[in-house]
Parts: structure tokens; C-alpha cells; sequence
């Protein structure tokens, strides 16, 4: 059974027990600035578990795609993934225990044929000094379930909240206790940290048992349901909301109690064909056939490349088919750092340019059955990601060569790591990955060095802006400097929208207004004006970050791309102003609105600029136009 047949088997389960299916919410959150993406199937569902009714009733149900990026240094091993779908069922104030723990167990023996041997079960304790009991009727329902299918299922009787590595399981033993680190919910974590007013309560947690010799006992101690390892597997969660938290820190029952059940769809996967390796399920495996073929290397002698590549493509791959660009901000960064560590793998696989036009197709094969309404720009995907391939690797092809010129016994400083970066656009996290591949040495100190070296180039970039600029500032009060900005964004105007050949001829500002020269043959006509009139004021209305650093100015020019006249009379080392552009990224980028080699000063964000509006557009000399504008 493959992971797309789990995942309607599921659906169907449900609604079959009385749920309605809804529809999974994006993985970016619009109204959620609390998290990056969305990181359980739950996490959507919370107004409703604290209280607030759903329209679709008290049963629900979906399958929610999901990402953990707390969890990429841990990718490479069997089960870790940043990217993964939970299968998730919800009970507000409807079925509790009973029905949930019968319901689950059913449709993994029933619906998709596991052992029920193998399955393991875990329970929470409970906590004296809060007067929350030891959850023995979760554990009796689980007995009673185990008994009908033929199953011992003895309660572990332990003196401790978590079971020893040195104890291991009795003959029998099939239901463990642990405490609130292992098996209770609440939004602060354990049960100290409850918020006051919140629902909480003790969670049930599944585990698919792959067998003894999956277990290194010398590396992992004896195993036991939630020991490190490989022989357990979490393959679901069932959270009983039934206490909250009391203003004199007690608890107290709550007369309305929910059930909230996550399940990951690629662990299912995993159990229903008898792997604890993730990756080979159907969701993973084509990939990892694809690399394999194009690599011409065994999946089996190179797992840490392969499995973090097909990881991090299809997490790629669903944030760009919801409309996400790589770039330097939040979501965007998470997504470019995504596609810029699997392009490493492929390169330590000796795979060349050009490889995700292969596997992009195997991805969204795999998740054709997910709808237009969670996926809305599928169809952009591959432009979208081969074009941040493509600038990555000239990136990675610069940085790496510097490295080599390293001699294996020179010590590599957090300034030289600096240096990397600012000069050749290399970030610290690939040049210490590649500084440990290359068996060169990092100093002690290396991180400290390079936020040292960081600090003293902003405090560069002030000075510049205080006192070095000329370039038509009256002065640098902040309507003026905010009128300076407005200038690099009506010359990027005018070469979107009225001629890519247009160069500034010279400016005037004040903190009454900017006037500005261009070249052009003809006198613009109001609807020219209004395009670019627009165009600068929708720039301003994103809010775009306004970022400087320091550059090699052939670096600067040739591949960043940076616009500037007379390449001949600057230093050799410029400073370079960007607008909605990635500065880590050489060539051109997709969000770039401006790069220019300036001495500034600027605003910060473009939003601060206010109403950009043209109040004249007259000739200035043969072959120049002048625009007047102000700010409002």
C-alpha cells in the first residue's frame, strides 16, 4: 500500500466514523507571525480546540502538508525530515478516549494490514504534586482493544517516569508510562509551563515496533517505545484535552473535553511496507531511483546525500507551488536554503547542473492527488527553482575555489569565513561545511571572528553614509535620504517600463523634492509617466528591504550585476545599495527591484517612503529628460 492509498483510506476511515473533511490550511500561515510554516495538523485547528466552533461540526479531518525546519540537521538519518503530512481527526466535545484509541487501532490492523504485534503504546504517568492521575483508563482501553485481537498487552509496572535504557521491555510488556516530557500537550510544553486558562492533557502515543536487531544496543541502550534507535517508530499521537490550568496553578477538569489525533502519513508509509527507512516509501523512492540513475551511485553507499536531497526538493517543491519565491526574508530564505543545500548534496554526488529539471517532475507526480486550492503555482515551480539552482551555483563555484586555494594545515578564521561571504556572496553555514569536507581547520573562535567582522562593516557602511556620499543631497536629514531611496527606485521604474537603456544623468534632492535626469529621445507621455509613477509607488507598498554591503567591484558588476556609470573611476572596493534583492545571490534575482553601487545613505524598507507622486516631466539638454516628483 503506497502513501497516497493510506492517505484516502484514511480520509474515507473518517468520514465513514462521522468527520468531514476539510481542506488543509497553507503551510504558510497569512495571520500567524508566530511561526514560519505551518508545523502540525494541528496548528490550524487550535482556535477551535481552545473553544471557538467550527462550522463543519464537532468531527473533523484532514490531511495537513507540514515543516519542521528545526529538525534539517537532522535529516539524513532513516525517519528525520523537514517536510512531511499528517493525517490528523478531531473530537471537540464529541468522543473521547474509547472511541478515538478502538477507532485508530482499527484502521491501522484493518484498513492497512499492520501486525498488531508490533504496535507499542505509551501513556502519561501523571503528577502528584498537581493532582493529575496516573492515566490508567487510557492504558485499560488499550488492554481491552490488544485482548480482542489476540494480543498480550501487559502494563509495564515501573518505579520511575521514564524507563530505564538498562530495563528494556518484560516479556509481555506492551503499554509504557512516561511523564509530561514524553506524554503531555499543552501549548507551553510540559506541565509547569501550561498557560493559565489553557486546555491540556495527557497524550497516548503509537509506536510500530521494526524488530530487536533494528536496535543498537551498544550505541542506544535496551530499547523501549521512545528510546533513540531504530527499532520504535512514533506512528501516531492522540491528545486528550481534558484539564486547564487554574489561576492558582491547579488543574481542573473541563466539562467540554477534545481529542486531537496526528498521525504522519510517511511513517504509515513506512510501517505498511516494513521499512524504518522513510525514504524508501512511495512518496521518496522514485526520487531516490532518479539520483541514483543520474549519479550512477547506490542509494545504499551514499544515504546522507540522497535522502537530504529528496527531503529538501519536496519541501521545495510545496513552497513553491503555494506561490513562494526564494529570497532573503523569512519564508522565502527557509525556501532558498532548501534548494541551495540539496544543490551541495548533488554536487557531492557529482551531479551537474540542471538536475532538478529531472526531479521536480517525480515530486509533483507524487502529489498530483493534492488539490489546485493547496498547490495554486504548480505550474511555476520549475522555472521558479531551476532559476535559484542556476544562481546558486555560480555562487558555490566562486566560493569553493577560494577554499581550495587553502592549504589543508592553514587555520581558516571567522574573518576569512567573512570575507567568503562578502566578497564572493558565500554563506558561513556552506563554507564551514565545505571547510569540514576539505579537511581544512576552523579556528576555535570562527563564529565569534565572523560577527566581529560583520559588525565592523556596518560600522563602515555608517561612516559612508554619514560623510562620503555628494551625488545631488542637499543634505542627509531624513526626508532627503528618503528622497535619495525614491531616486534608485524611479530609475529602475523607467527601465521596466520605458527602456532597459536608460542611465541617470544627474540629480538634485531636497526635502522638498527630487528632480532627477535621464537620457531618452522622446518627452514621455502621461501614460508613461502613470506606469512608472505606479510602479514605484507598488514597490513602496511591499515594503522592501533596503540592504548594503561591501564588494570586489568586479564582483559587484559582473556577478551581481550591479548598475552603476563610469566602472572605471571606482575603487576597487564599492559599496552596493539593493532593493528587494538578495545579496548572497550573484546574477539576477526574481524579487531584485534595484542593485546600484552607491554611497548612500537610504531608508531601511521602502515603506517608509510614503506616496511617491510626478509633478513635472520636461527636457533638461539634447537627448536628457528631467521628472520632478515629491514624496506625500
Amino acid at each position: 500500500m503506497n502513501a497516497n492509498e493510506i492517505r484516502k483510506k484514511y480520509l474515507d476511515f473518517q468520514v465513514k466514523h462521522g468527520h468531514k473533511v476539510i481542506p488543509p490550511a497553507p503551510l504558510v500561515l497569512e495571520n500567524d507571525p508566530t511561526t514560519l510554516f505551518t508545523g502540525s495538523g494541528m496548528q490550524p485547528l487550535l482556535p477551535y480546540l481552545l473553544g471557538q466552533p467550527h462550522p463543519e461540526g464537532t468531527r473533523l479531518t484532514d490531511s495537513q502538508p507540514s515543516m519542521r525546519l528545526q529538525d534539517i540537521e537532522d535529516v539524513g538519518d532513516p525517519r528525520h525530515t523537514t517536510v512531511f503530512e499528517m493525517l490528523g481527526n478531531w473530537s471537540l466535545g464529541d468522543y473521547f478516549k474509547k472511541e478515538q484509541i478502538e477507532n485508530y487501532f482499527e484502521f491501522l490492523t484493518k484498513e492497512i494490514g499492520l501486525d498488531p504485534e508490533r504496535i507499542y503504546v505509551t501513556c502519561f504517568i501523571g503528577n502528584e504534586k498537581y493532582g493529575i492521575p496516573k492515566d490508567t483508563e487510557a492504558a485499560e482501553i488499550w488492554q481491552e482493544v490488544f485482548k480482542k485481537a489476540g494480543v498480550e498487552a501487559k502494563i509495564a509496572e515501573i518505579g520511575s517516569a521514564k524507563v530505564g535504557d538498562e530495563r528494556g521491555i518484560k516479556p509481555g510488556e506492551r503499554i509504557f508510562f512516561y511523564d509530561d516530557k514524553e506524554n503531555w500537550w499543552s501549548r507551553g510544553g510540559g506541565i509547569e509551563t501550561t498557560p493559565l486558562g489553557d486546555p491540556c492533557g495527557p497524550d497516548s502515543e503509537v509506536f510500530y515496533d521494526f524488530g530487536e536487531d533494528k536496535q543498537d544496543v551498544e550505541k542506544y541502550g535496551k530499547s523501549h517505545p521512545a528510546s533513540d534507535g531504530a527499532r520504535f517508530m512514533e506512528i501516531g499521537n492522540q491528545v486528550f484535552m481534558q484539564y486547564k490550568r487554574n489561576e492558582d496553578g491547579t488543574f481542573s477538569e473541563l466539562e467540554h473535553k477534545n481529542v486531537d489525533f496526528g498521525g504522519g502519513l510517511e511513517r504509515l508509509a513506512a510501517a505498511a511496507i516494513g521499512s524504518f527507512d522513510v525514504f524508501k516509501i512511495s512518496l521518496m523512492a522514485p526520487i531516490i531511483e532518479k539520483l541514483e540513475e543520474i549519479s550512477h551511485k547506490k542509494y545504499d553507499n551514499n544515504t546522507d546525500e540522497m535522502r537530504i536531497i529528496a527531503d529538501h526538493l519536496r519541501g521545495a517543491y510545496l513552497l513553491a507551488a503555494q506561490g513562494l519565491t526564494p529570497s532573503n526574508k523569512a519564508q522565502g530564505y527557509a525556501l532558498r536554503r532548501l534548494v541551495r543545500r540539496a544543490v551541495l548534496r548533488a554536487l557531492d554526488l557529482g551531479i551537474g547542473q540542471g538536475f532538478l529539471e529531472e526531479i521536480l517532475p517525480i515530486i509533483a507526480e507524487n502529489y498530483a492527488e493534492l488539490s489546485d486550492d493547496i498547490l495554486p503555482n504548480r505550474a511555476n515551480v520549475l522555472e521558479v527553482l531551476t532559476k535559484e539552482e542556476q544562481a546558486f551555483r555560480k555562487t558555490i563555484n566562486k566560493g569553493v575555489k577560494e577554499l581550495q586555494k587553502l592549504g589543508a594545515d592553514q587555520l581558516l578564521t571567522g574573518a576569512e569565513l567573512f570575507k567568503l561571504q562578502d566578497t564572493y556572496g558565500f554563506p558561513l553555514e556552506l563554507s564551514v561545511e565545505e571547510a569540514y569536507k576539505l579537511g581544512l581547520k576552523l579556528s576555535d573562535d570562527y563564529q565569534d571572528e565572523f560577527n566581529k567582522a560583520l559588525d565592523e562593516q556596518r560600522e563602515r557602511s555608517k561612516t559612508a553614509s554619514k560623510g562620503m556620499f555628494k551625488g545631488g543631497l542637499s543634505d542627509t536629514s531624513d526626508q532627503t535620504v528618503k528622497y535619495h531611496t525614491a531616486c534608485h527606485l524611479l530609475l529602475a521604474a523607467l527601465q521596466q517600463e520605458i527602456d532597459p537603456s536608460i542611465e541617470q544623468k544627474g540629480s538634485n534632492l531636497t526635502p522638498e523634492r527630487l528632480r532627477f535626469d535621464f537620457n531618452i529621445d522622446h518627452k514621455l507621455t502621461p501614460e508613461e509617466l502613470a506606469k512608472v509613477e505606479a510602479r514605484v509607488n507598488d514597490w513602496i507598498d511591499q515594503d522592501l528591504p533596503v540592504v548594503v554591503a561591501e564588494y570586489d567591484k568586479d564582483y559587484a558588476f559582473d556577478d551581481l550585476h550591479a548598475h552603476g556609470s563610469f566602472r572605471d573611476r571606482y575603487p576597487d572596493r564599492v559599496t552596493v545599495y539593493a532593493i528587494g534583492a538578495d545579496l548572497e545571490t550573484p546574477a539576477d534575482d526574481k524579487e531584485k527591484v534595484s542593485v546600484e553601487i552607491c554611497g548612500g545613505p537610504h531608508v531601511t524598507r521602502t515603506g517608509a517612503l510614503g506616496h511617491f507622486k510626478i509633478t513635472k516631466e520636461e527636457s533638461s539638454s539634447a537627448g536628457v529628460r528631467r521628472i520632478k516628483a515629491i514624496l506625500e
